[in-house]
């Protein structure tokens, strides 16, 4: 590590009822993925640890959930706009322990505030309902706080996805307890720390790291915890869910995809190649909206499959540091082998490389922006999520053919659609079995609009007004209006 990485990469606490504790054992240690150093190590939660932190969870849950909701709403305005002010600060120990290049770890801090924006601005729209009732029966709907909430969020958001579940507990009236992952832990501690300094009472958000079966049993299992969020893998959803039975609590759970996206034959190639290698490649292709299957109609495929090789070849990859990056490492050595093994399984079918399929240097965990051509369905990478820069590209007579192809696994988060024909995008948005469909353009939603899969991706939603589904519960009032 140089002197630099040395000097700027903080220590790594456990925050536990306002109050960081950095005097334990380390369960790991943070690696730089683009020179492998060392960045410093992260503290395992004792079990007492985690016992602090949900007794401290179940005593800010009491706090915060009287608190006025234009308090409330006051902290987390102050919370964004430390954010925004420390966004220089943080952005070097993102793109350290992370891997994105500075623009890239710069556009997640913003966003991860304007969820703050938003989610403040809510709160006043939390509204109940009166039910019509015969009198001198009166009946009310009210929602209130879930109760103290269990978070889990991954390494390659290690921003936004805390916020998302930080910004919809604290709106709502929840307390949260937060782990984040181990791989890269100072940007959560930073964005954290940005609550305490904006005024968040203490208990209202706890900030654990340890042995990631111990603390998900623990949290999970305790009866003071009363809903389960993560955003993470199809695998870990399914074994947090089945933890969560065993008290009978909710979960929200945002997980795995596989984004096909639709081309038509009426567009033009070359512009959706475009704007598919400014989306596919952002952050390593690391997202999990990121597009994954190219089903490509067989009239425009092999110009589609030349323009995307050509701009995915022509990327700079590099040190999120360096002048004029375009895209960084893979988070890890795990990662760069699944991208070997998905060319070499493809390949092996049949696939064509029509750029990339290689590790780039010796040194730092890069891997070429990769485009597979021709590629059969039965290959790996057309069946299981490939969370890295590969583009695997297939030709399609129809887009009912495409339709019923993104339609055949159990995943469904996200799906993208080009096409000219009004009739057709509108029908392929309603039939595409996935939570969120973006026509003739590469996003994915915001603060404002919900979030979530179907099927194996997920179950309920994050963001929009639908988001207070999962983080309160509704409570029916029925009074009678006569003197007693």
């Amino acid at each position: 590590m140089n002197d630099k990485a040395k000097q700027i990469y903080p220590r790594i606490g456990l925050l536990i009822d306002g109050e960081w504790i950095y005097d334990r054992p380390p369960v790991c240690e943070v690696e730089n993925p683009s020179d492998e150093s060392i960045l410093g190590p992260v503290p395992k939660a004792t079990a007492q640890d985690l016992q602090n932190a949900l007794n401290s969870s179940a005593r800010g849950f009491e706090i915060w959930r009287k608190t006025p909701p234009s308090e409330r709403a006051a902290i987390m305005r102050r919370a964004a706009a430390l954010v925004r002010k420390r966004a220089a600060e943080i952005a070097p120990i993102f793109t350290l322990e992370q891997g994105k290049t500075l623009s890239e770890s710069l556009a997640e801090i913003e966003r991860s505030a304007t969820f703050l924006d938003w989610d403040a601005e809510e709160i006043g729209r939390l509204y109940g309902r009166i039910v019509p009732t015969d009198p001198p029966i009166q009946q009310f709907v009210v929602r209130e706080p879930i109760g103290p909430v269990a978070a889990f969020t991954p390494w390659n958001v290690p921003m936004s996805a805390p916020s998302r579940k930080i910004s919809a507990s604290l709106a709502a009236g929840c307390s949260i307890i937060l782990k984040p992952a181990e791989e890269t832990p100072a940007t959560a501690c930073l964005f954290a720390q940005c609550f305490l300094d904006a005024g968040l009472p203490a208990g209202v958000l706890n900030v654990v790291f340890g042995d990631p079966d111990e603390v998900s049993r623990t949290l999970v299992l305790s009866p003071i915890t009363r809903l389960v969020t993560l955003t993470g893998s199809i695998g870990v959803g399914k074994h947090l869910t089945r933890l969560a039975a065993e008290t009978m609590k909710p979960v929200l759970m945002e997980l795995g995809g596989h984004a096909p996206v639709l081309v038509d034959e009426d567009v033009d190639p070359d512009e959706v190649a475009r704007l598919a290698t400014n989306w596919k490649f952002r952050m390593s292709g690391q997202f999990c909206s990121a597009p994954s299957r190219f089903l490509v109609h067989k009239s425009v495929y092999e110009n589609f499959v030349d323009s995307l090789a050509a701009k995915a070849g022509a990327l700079k990859v590099g040190d999120g540091f360096a002048d004029g990056v375009q895209m960084g490492p893979l988070a890890s050595n795990r990662r760069l082998a699944a991208m070997a093994d998905f060319v070499h399984d493809a390949v092996a079918r049949g696939a064509r490389i029509a750029t990339g399929g290689s590790r780039v240097g010796n040194r730092g965990w890069f891997y070429e922006p990769t485009v597979l051509a021709d590629v059969p369905f039965s290959a790996n990478i057309m069946n299981e999520e490939p969370f890295g820069p590969i583009a695997p590209c297939a030709s399609v007579g129809s887009m009912d053919e495409a339709l019923e192809i993104s339609n055949s696994l159990s995943m469904g988060l996200a799906a993208f659609v080009f096409s000219n024909s009004v009739e057709r995008t509108d029908y392929l948005s309603r039939e595409l079995r996935v939570g969120s469909v973006a026509v003739n353009v590469f996003t994915s939603p915001g603060a404002d609009a919900p979030f979530g899969g179907y099927r194996e991706s997920g179950i309920g939603r994050e963001g929009g007004p639908e988001m207070y589904q999962s983080y309160t519960v509704a409570k029916t009032i029925a009074e009678r209006r006569v003197r007693i």
